[in-house]
C-alpha cells in the first residue's frame, strides 16, 4: 500500500482517485481536514476497502509513526501543505508550521520507519515530496523557463516555506540516505479545486453575478497544468524516478491571467449564458495587485520527458473546457465548500481593493 498525506485536498484527492481508478493497491490517506481538505472530494470512495482515511497532522510524529508501523506502506507521497499565496501574506505562521515544521516531523517519522525495514523492502521504499515552481522565484518576460538547476529564490511566505521543505527533503537524502524524490509543478487546475484560486473563483463568481477580480494589469504569466496530467507525472516519478532527483512538472501552457479570465468567460457564455444575454466579461474588476506578486513562472519539463517518457496529454483548451464543465455539473460540491469561513476570506481579500 501507499500513504498519501494531504490526500483530501485538491491535488491529493485527484491523485488518490486516479490511483484507485488504475490500481487495486490500497491507499492510506492522512489529512488534517482544514478548510482545503474536503471529505466530499473522496466521497466516491466511501465503503471502498482499498481506501482508508485518517484525520491527522503530518506534524504529529507519534501519529505518523503509528500509521507507518501499522500499515507498512511501500511509499509515502507528501501533498500536505498550506498552499495559498494570499493566505500566506495575511498569516505566514501557519505556513511555517505546516510546510517546514510539519515536513521535518514527517521526514523524521519516515526515516525511522525506513531504517528499520529489511531488504528488499528498504531498497524499494520511496518518499515523494510534491512541491511547486514558485520556489524558483519570478522570471522576466524573455527569460528561459525554470529548469531543475535554477537557483531557489522564493518571494512569498508560501514559496519560502515550500523552498525550505524542499531543502529539508534534499538534506535528509544526502545526510541519512533516505530515498526521496521531489517534484516541482506549475499551476494546477481541474476538478475539486478550492474556489479561492483563480480559475474556480472565476467560475463561481461568474455564476453568482459577482465581480471577477483581476490583480493589477492581469499580465502575470503562469504555466498551467491539468491536475490529472500532474497525477500521471507523479505516478511515473514514483515508479521510475532516480532517487534524490528533482523533476519539474509543467503543462507547456504559458498564459497571462487576463487571458485565463477571458477564456473562462467565453466558455461560460457558451455553456451557461447569463439570463440577460450579456457577456460575463462585463463582471471583470481590476483590483490592487498583491504584495510581491511574481510576474512570470514557466516550467521546463524536458528532464521528465527525457528520462521517464512523460509529457502532458491535455492542451489548455481541452483541460479548461473539462474544468468548467465539471464545476457546472457539480453545484452541490461548490455550494458545500463555500462555507462562512470561505465567504469571510473572499470578503477580506477582495472587497476593499478597487483600483
Amino acid at each position: 500500500m501507499i500513504l498519501v498525506t494531504g490526500g483530501a485536498g485538491f491535488i491529493g484527492a485527484n491523485f488518490v482517485l486516479d490511483w484507485l481508478a488504475q490500481s487495486d493497491e490500497p491507499v492510506l490517506t492522512l489529512d488534517k481536514l482544514t478548510y482545503a481538505g474536503n471529505l466530499e472530494n473522496l466521497q466516491s470512495l466511501q465503503g471502498d476497502p482499498r481506501h482508508t482515511l485518517i484525520q491527522g497532522d503530518i506534524g504529529d510524529r507519534a501519529l505518523v509513526e503509528r500509521l507507518l508501523a501499522t500499515h507498512q506502506p511501500r511509499a509515502v507521497v507528501n501533498f500536505a501543505a498550506e498552499s495559498h499565496v494570499d493566505r500566506s501574506i495575511h498569516g505566514p505562521g501557519q505556513f511555517i508550521q505546516t510546510n517546514i515544521v510539519g515536513t521535518f516531523e514527517l521526514l523524521e517519522a519516515v526515516r525511522h520507519y525506513w531504517q528499520a525495514l529489511v531488504a528488499p523492502e528498504k531498497e524499494a521504499f520511496r518518499l515523494l515530496h510534491v512541491s511547486t515552481d514558485e520556489v524558483y522565484g519570478s522570471l522576466g518576460k524573455n527569460d528561459p523557463a525554470f529548469t531543475e538547476r535554477n537557483h531557489i529564490e522564493p518571494n512569498s511566505p508560501y514559496s519560502a516555506s515550500k523552498a525550505a521543505s524542499d531543502h529539508l527533503v534534499r538534506a535528509w537524502h544526502h545526510t541519512y540516505g533516505l530515498p526521496v524524490l521531489t517534484t516541482n509543478c506549475s499551476n494546477n487546475y481541474g476538478p475539486y479545486h478550492f474556489p479561492e484560486k483563480l480559475i474556480p473563483l472565476l467560475i463561481v463568481n461568474s455564476l453568482a453575478g459577482k465581480p471577477l477580480p483581476v490583480y493589477g494589469d492581469g499580465q502575470q504569466i503562469r504555466d498551467w497544468l491539468y491536475v490529472q496530467d500532474h497525477c500521471s507525472a507523479i505516478r511515473r516519478v514514483l515508479e521510475a524516478g532516480r532517487v534524490g532527483e528533482t523533476y519539474n512538472v509543467g503543462g507547456w501552457n504559458e498564459k497571462a491571467n487576463l487571458e485565463i479570465v477571458h477564456t473562462v468567460c467565453a466558455l461560460l457564455d457558451e455553456l451557461r449564458p447569463r439570463a440577460d444575454g450579456k457577456p460575463y466579461q462585463e463582471q471583470i474588476t481590476y483590483v490592487t495587485d498583491r504584495p510581491g506578486h511574481d510576474r512570470r513562472y514557466a516550467i521546463d519539463a524536458r528532464k521528465l520527458e527525457r528520462e521517464l517518457g512523460w509529457k502532458p496529454t491535455e492542451t489548455f483548451e481541452s483541460g479548461i473546457r473539462k474544468t468548467v464543465q465539471w464545476y457546472l455539473s457539480n453545484p452541490d460540491w461548490v455550494a458545500h465548500v463555500q462555507s462562512g469561513a470561505y465567504r469571510e476570506w473572499v470578503q477580506k481579500q477582495y472587497a476593499d481593493t478597487p483600483k
